[in-house]
């Protein structure tokens, strides 16, 4: 459905997809400053610019036999110019042994919550997520996956990582412990698939009969202060208490003190419904983070645990043609328990095509805890903030 062969022979298959986005944003509304949660006052630098926000170049395809595909990429992202991991080019190579059982070796995410499960870019908003899975989810790094069906309508996947995210991050900066470990188990119990592209949100499909499904995933990673992105990184994923603050600043807990490194666990569940082009999804997130080692002095702070949980509900008012959304997604945090409210719509202007879409959607934003240059947020936003994004991925 996407892409476009333009090689195939005894020997292999090439495909190539474009993907890109040029995105509107607004956030002239938001607050200029606030109070962070250890009641200090911090600047917020509110935009409003005009983006061809991301470009990408997907190659796909197979080499010498069927079951060894590759799937490559150029990604950029121009509002972070000039930034670390502003350009990326990465991928991964896998072999399918059976239904069963796939190896895949190379830059992946990892799949710790939906969003991260491969069903990229067929979210409601064009390439952002909300603040809870923003906030909790791990991300792309370098490792190993295998993952394939365990019985009908029951699928696994499990993930040996570098760290949480390698983007922004070099090999040197990474500890020798290969500890980053992601799982995920999802099940499809009513029609066994969930939509296009790894299971879509939103159910432009239409689908006649009542589509459902339950995931359940597990992350866990040791953590260092060297090994993460600085906090303006592209796609940078820093472990942060609920205000936006990393935990890994000096003097963020106590005077003397900074966090060297830290274990991360997190568990989240999912499960969402679709039919006739309705559908309400929704996925629960708990985070610990523990076993601290220190520079300087000790501190009393033992263990950081936030919950959190978003809610999805869209329905295709003209079939195929226009999507409306509403979401909501809150943090149950130590230092703050911030709040997002969207509603948006998307347009598919050309018949039968989810390729090209127009996305509009105003967030009611209150104390964002995560934020960058890729995102149409920013830490601290608390506001109304606009985007209006159009996608073309083909």
């Amino acid at each position: 459905m996407f892409g476009h062969r333009v090689a195939k022979s005894k020997f292999g298959e090439l495909n190539i997809r474009p993907y890109t986005y040029l995105r509107y944003l607004n956030q002239n509304s938001i607050d200029k400053t606030y109070t962070d949660g250890f009641g200090k006052t911090q600047t917020v630098d509110p935009r409003q610019d005009v983006q061809l926000q991301k470009v990408s170049i997907y190659f796909t395809g197979w080499a010498f036999d069927p079951k060894f595909t590759y799937f490559l990429y150029v990604w950029t992202t121009n509002a972070s110019q000039g930034q670390g991991a502003q350009v990326v080019v990465a991928g991964n190579l896998s072999y399918t042994v059976s239904k069963h059982l796939r190896f895949t070796g190379g830059i992946m995410s990892l799949p710790g919550v939906r969003s991260t499960e491969g069903n990229y870019p067929f979210w409601l908003s064009v390439d952002n997520r909300m603040i809870a899975d923003e906030f909790m989810r791990p991300s792309y790094t370098s490792g190993l996956q295998v993952r394939g069906e365990i019985i009908k309508k029951l699928t696994y996947s499990v993930m040996l990582g570098n760290n949480m995210s390698t983007l922004g991050v070099d090999a040197g900066q990474i500890d020798n412990k290969l500890s980053t470990v992601a799982g995920a188990l999802v099940f499809l119990p009513t029609t066994g698939e969930y939509g296009i592209f790894n299971g879509a949100y939103g159910d432009y499909d239409m689908h006649e009969k009542v589509a459902t499904r339950m995931g359940v995933h597990f992350t866990r990673s040791d953590e260092t202060r060297q090994g993460q992105p600085e906090n303006s990184a592209f796609e940078n994923v820093s472990l942060r208490v609920s205000d936006g603050s990393s935990i890994f600043l000096p003097n963020l807990f106590n005077p003397g003190t900074q966090i060297d490194e830290a274990q991360y666990q997190m568990l989240s569940f999912d499960a969402g419904a679709k039919v006739k082009g309705f559908a309400l999804e929704g996925e629960f997130y708990w985070r610990k983070i523990n076993n601290f080692k220190l520079i300087g002095s000790p501190m009393a702070l033992t263990e950081l645990n936030d919950n959190g949980f978003q809610l999805l509900a869209s329905a295709m008012v003209l079939p195929k043609k226009l999507q409306l959304y509403t979401t909501y997604s809150k943090i149950f945090g130590e230092y703050g328990e911030p709040t997002e409210t969207r509603v948006g719509f998307n347009f598919f202007p050309f018949k039968n095509t989810i390729g090209v879409r127009l996305n509009g959607q105003a967030t009611f934003m209150n104390k964002c805890p995560v934020g960058g240059l890729a995102y149409p947020y920013t830490v601290g936003a608390n506001g109304t903030i606009f985007n209006l994004d159009l996608e073309l991925n083909f």
